[in-house]
């Protein structure tokens, strides 16, 4: 387990956000990243959640909803990391790990694509 403060570890998540390409950036809708110490109590292993309403199932009912949340998981990260080097990479899988929640992809695919 590597120890990293918070403030270094928003930069790694700040910085993987950053690294999405434009194109896909600027398809987000709506959407808040949280950065959390500690994940949920009853899945206190996970790295990070979309919680929103997908792209793919908006209609024209969703005018007016609260923002979609993505929430990294300080925690649950470092312990599974040793080195700054696998914090980032552990992050940048997250990171788009959840924003694919956002356009509709489901954990299915995501783990095809190398982003379990």
């Amino acid at each position: 387990m590597i120890q990293l403060s918070e403030d270094r570890f928003a930069e790694l998540v700040e910085a993987a956000f950053a690294g999405v390409p434009d194109e896909l950036a600027a398809l987000l809708d709506n959407v808040v990243l949280f950065i959390e110490a500690d994940a949920p109590a009853d899945d206190p292993t996970l790295l990070g959640l979309y919680d929103g309403i997908p792209l793919t199932e908006r209609d024209g009912t969703y005018a007016g909803a609260m923002p979609d949340r993505i929430f990294v998981y300080r925690n649950p990260t470092l312990e599974i990391c040793d080195t700054e080097d696998q914090v980032v990479e552990e992050v940048g899988i997250t990171v788009v790990h959840e924003i694919a929640h956002h356009f509709g992809i489901d954990d299915d695919r995501l783990h095809e694509l190398g982003y379990a």
